[in-house]
């Protein structure tokens, strides 16, 4: 990247946060701090109103706006997929904003960047059987994401109607801490008033939600990573489980439900915290050779075990031929 593409975009970085680290466009870019500073002070030299507080970060004057900018290719192109993305992991509610976000940027695409969005739209698909497609849409409602959001970022009580997995109705005020994708579904992770304890919510369990606008305390509660942290460390029938992929074996499908995933090559190392690992063993078993397990080493008995079972089950069924003429 130039330097004048860097600078453009220094400055559309300047104004996505109220403050940026000088650490964290040095992180962006791959530049020393030295370079940084030399880029900032050439924005402000060119009449861009740049403050900065010690110790903290760089930030645009209140009332300054950079003129609208033009997308690349490849970066119109990633929005059309995020948009795939959000169709089918998120709800109503997401969806909306998203596609009213996606009309203002395509207004400001050249000709020619429109078209390539047109003839591009139809040659991708999420092939991902959402459950906002197949519930029933008037059991829960099918709107709350947005809300959610708001209050976690605001910090502000949720009073809700939540039917637990014994289907049983619950009116819970929950101090949200974030939102989690996992296993198919959103989950709203927060402190339950109700329980007195940090829960985690599905989305879709959700029949009612109200904002009640009264902010929490936020002194002593954890981060998201926290959270999944201490629940990995205090829940003991959690089992780290580390498996290896064929690529060719997935097809090019997402692996869902991973807490870390790298990349050999031509395979893919997961790594998941399991609590049956008899489950685990059952799906691990429709990838036959092209899976290994890494560990633990009690699902490798568990997997010997089902085909064990699956050969002695299938050549009981063979028919018996003699040797002789």
């Amino acid at each position: 990247m130039n330097r004048i593409d860097r600078l453009t975009a220094i400055l559309i970085q300047l104004q996505t946060k109220r403050v940026v680290k000088a650490e964290e466009i040095a992180d962006r870019f791959e530049i020393s701090l030295r370079t940084v500073y030399r880029d900032v002070k050439a924005l402000m030299e060119a009449g861009v109103p740049i403050g900065s507080e010690a110790g903290k970060g760089y930030f645009i004057v209140d009332g300054y706006h950079l003129p609208p900018v033009m997308f690349t290719q490849d970066e119109a192109s990633s929005m059309l997929l995020a948009g795939k993305l959000v169709d089918k992991m998120a709800d109503k509610s997401v969806r909306a904003a998203y596609e009213s976000a996606i009309l203002k940027v395509k207004a400001v695409l050249n000709e020619s960047e429109k078209d390539h969005l047109e003839n591009l739209q139809s040659h991708i698909e999420v092939f991902l059987r959402s459950k906002y497609e197949v519930r029933d849409p008037d059991e829960f409602p099918d709107h709350f994401m947005t809300e959610i959001q708001r209050a976690v970022a605001k910090k502000e009580v949720l009073r809700i109607e939540y039917v637990s997995n014994q289907e049983e109705l619950t009116h819970r005020e929950v101090e949200p801490i974030g939102l989690y994708y996992y296993s198919m579904s959103w989950h709203l992770i927060g402190w339950c008033r109700l329980r007195n304890g940090y829960r985690d919510f599905r989305s879709d369990r959700i029949k009612n939600l109200v904002n009640t606008k009264e902010n929490f305390d936020s002194r002593n509660i954890l981060s998201l990573q926290e959270y999944f942290q201490s629940m990995f460390q205090s829940n003991q029938s959690l089992v780290k489980t580390v498996v290896v992929f064929e690529k060719s074996a997935l097809h090019g499908r997402p692996i869902y439900g991973s807490i870390s995933q790298t990349d050999l090559g031509d395979k893919i190392r997961v790594e998941y915290m399991m609590d049956n690992l008899e489950y685990m063993a059952q799906w691990l078993v429709a990838f036959g050779s092209k899976v290994k397990v890494e560990e633990p080493p009690q699902l490798k008995v568990i997997l010997r075990e089902l085909a064990e079972e699956l050969f002695l089950h299938y050549t009981s069924e063979l028919p018996i031929h003699s040797s002789k003429p």
